[in-house]
């Protein structure tokens, strides 16, 4: 349920649906966390000058850091989803979680249940700086799986939810059959070896006419410059142990996004796990001309404008309350 707080901002942001939205200053900040001896890296952007607004939590998957596929700068292209969020009232928070971009890289799997402790030592420090205790958060791919697993641990740490590029069982997907087939040799070894080859091979693996080939290239700068090297964890756990997420104890509202192109699931495997999902508030957006890193693609535009849509979705008046009838 949306606090107070988010309300307001939605009722705010509900003009700027399908419009552009101005070109405001962005502040941005760098922040940290830790777990043990792992330093975690956390990045803010918002706009300049703003009072407390409704927080937004980006969570990164398995191939990417949180600043390098939520804020990338691509030449004489507007890539950043931080800022897209930004500008239209969000203050927005990404991480790198263990062995990704600037955190500690430990040389171990970061698997999924990892990524979910490295949340709930971030979600801290977002407490701690805008007062907020249930951000609104998206994940895509093994990060909608991580931010799932937080979920289930702590419902009433998360107001609303994206799961985008989700994985439920994975059962008869392409890519999740493809791991599986390679589990060995991804146990073998924490790690994998990272070349620009590896960016374009995620964007170019479902449909390459989805995205500009300026996208991996500079994807492939920025992470290349922090390192060679990408956990195997999240890759293992997608082979080997799903479904990890009981779509029956999600209870916060949630939008699944799901594109047209995306051999991480089957759509009869996530209408599957929707139908499952308590909250009578609850979407699921088909979106065509994507592929599986939708918010990096060419129509990047038509997800952003789901999630916005979401987010900002008026509270209900009155005490009406519901639940999915098959829960009820």
């Amino acid at each position: 349920m949306l606090s107070r707080r988010q309300a307001l901002a939605a009722a705010a942001a509900a003009p700027l649906l399908g419009a552009a939205a101005p070109k405001a200053a962005i502040t941005a900040s760098d922040y940290w966390a830790t777990k043990g001896d792992v330093k975690l890296y956390i990045y803010r952007k918002r706009p300049a000058g703003s009072a407390r607004l409704p927080v937004l939590f980006l969570v990164h998957g398995s191939s990417f850091s949180g600043r390098g596929g939520y804020d990338l700068q691509v030449p004489a292209r507007d890539y950043s989803m931080m800022d897209w969020f930004a500008r239209r009232g969000f203050d927005v928070w990404t991480m790198d979680h263990e062995g990704y971009g600037r955190s500690t890289r430990t040389g171990g799997f970061s698997d999924i249940a990892s990524g979910a402790d490295d949340l709930a030592a971030a979600f801290a420090v977002v407490e701690r700086e805008t007062g907020e205790q249930s951000p609104m958060v998206y994940g895509q791919s093994s990060g909608a799986l991580r931010a799932g697993v937080l979920a289930m641990r702590d419902p009433g740490r998360i107001s609303r939810l994206i799961l985008d590029g989700f994985t439920h069982t994975g059962d008869g997907a392409p890519e999740i059959l493809r791991r599986r087939a390679n589990a060995a040799a991804l146990r073998a070894t924490p790690w994998r070896e990272a070349s620009e080859q590896t960016y374009v091979n995620i964007f170019s693996r479902d449909d390459p006419s989805t995205f500009e080939a300026a996208v991996p290239q500079a994807l492939a700068r920025y992470e290349l410059a922090l390192g060679t090297r990408i956990p195997n964890g999240t890759y293992l756990d997608m082979a080997t142990k799903m479904p990890m997420v009981d779509p029956a104890r999600l209870t916060m509202p949630v939008l699944m996004t799901r594109a047209i192109h995306d051999g991480n699931a089957t759509e009869a495997d996530l209408l599957a796990f929707f139908a499952q999902l308590p909250s009578a508030d609850r979407q699921f957006a088909i979106l065509d001309g994507v592929a599986h890193i939708a918010v990096l693609g060419l129509n990047r535009a038509r997800v952003l404008h789901s999630m916005l849509a979401f987010l900002t979705l008026p509270p209900l008046a009155g005490s009406a309350r519901g639940v999915h009838a098959q829960h009820a």
